[in-house]
């Protein structure tokens, strides 16, 4: 079974419940509060792949495993960002406006900084590996801005629906990509149990050190308790749905062994998430 297939829906699901949250007040947040927005940005866009370029040579990282994690800190911030930047009570709007600005944005720095770094990983190798630019913002934007935008547009049309159907699909959205990160598991079990070791302490290593970032920034730019938790959310929780279908996509790389990567880093990453919630829990006693 090509898990690309379970992929696809679940992300396109995804990205469409991330459409229905935007209105212009989240756009309107960005020259409102450009200090909170900037840093939570400047942590994803910039930090992030700096994290995990370092992170990937200190565990010495096979050179799909290394674009692997290089491609997860590429990606956007995941819907489930939202959820839990409620359950931390941090600042829930903006969380929303920076996963859909970071959605937006990253439709041209993921090609750009994953050219640069399959360029480094086929010259420290004898792989010959190759990024279809042009195919992978293809599909960038039919798997996530195109839904995005219906999402937006079936909010602005039908807002009563809108509300129940989001509702309904934030109920659907993390037990789905769970179910994908337990199937994929299934499927290339023996590949993902021989490198957990490795692969979970880097994965483990680029959220701890990215949240330790976005906290850093947050504090730099003095932004507030509730931004600061929201920041730090944002910024260690990647879209792995979207991580997976670049890498297994049959139009880009076609490498399920470069998605197992993703894999271990959604399941450490609600981990370490939910060890963060207890934490402000036990904080706020």
């Amino acid at each position: 079974m090509n898990t690309i297939w379970i992929v696809l829906p679940i992300l396109t699901l995804l990205m469409f419940q991330l459409g229905m949250e935007l209105d212009r007040a989240s756009f309107r947040r960005v020259v409102r509060r450009p200090g909170a927005v900037a840093a939570g940005l400047a942590g994803q866009l910039l930090l992030l792949p700096l994290i995990a370029f370092g992170v990937a040579l200190a565990f010495r990282l096979p050179p799909l495993f290394f674009l692997g994690l290089m491609l997860i800190a590429c990606c956007p911030g995941g819907s489930s960002s939202n959820v839990f930047s409620m359950l931390a009570k941090g600042d829930v709007a903006l969380s929303v406006t920076l996963t859909a600005l970071s959605s937006i944005i990253t439709l041209f720095t993921i090609p750009a900084v994953m050219s640069l770094a399959t360029r480094f990983a086929a010259t420290h190798s004898d792989m010959a590996i190759h990024l279809p630019t042009g195919r992978l913002f293809l599909q960038n934007i039919v798997l996530q801005f195109l839904p995005m935008a219906a999402g937006a547009l079936y909010r602005h049309r039908c807002p009563q629906r809108a509300e129940r159907l989001h509702a309904l699909l934030g109920r659907i959205a993390f037990p789905a990509l769970m179910l994908l990160a337990a199937l994929f598991f299934l499927q290339y079990a023996d590949t993902i149990l021989r490198h957990l070791g490795r692969l979970g302490m880097a994965a483990a290593a680029l959220i701890l050190l990215a949240m330790l970032g976005g906290a850093l920034l947050s504090r730099m730019l003095r932004t507030g308790r509730k931004a600061r938790r929201t920041i730090v959310i944002e910024v260690g929780m990647q879209n792995a749905a979207q991580a997976i279908a670049i890498a297994s996509s049959p139009l880009i790389f076609d490498s399920p062994q470069m998605a197992i990567p993703a894999i271990v880093y959604a399941l450490m990453m609600n981990v370490i998430l939910l060890a963060y919630l207890k934490t402000l829990r036990g904080t706020a006693r």
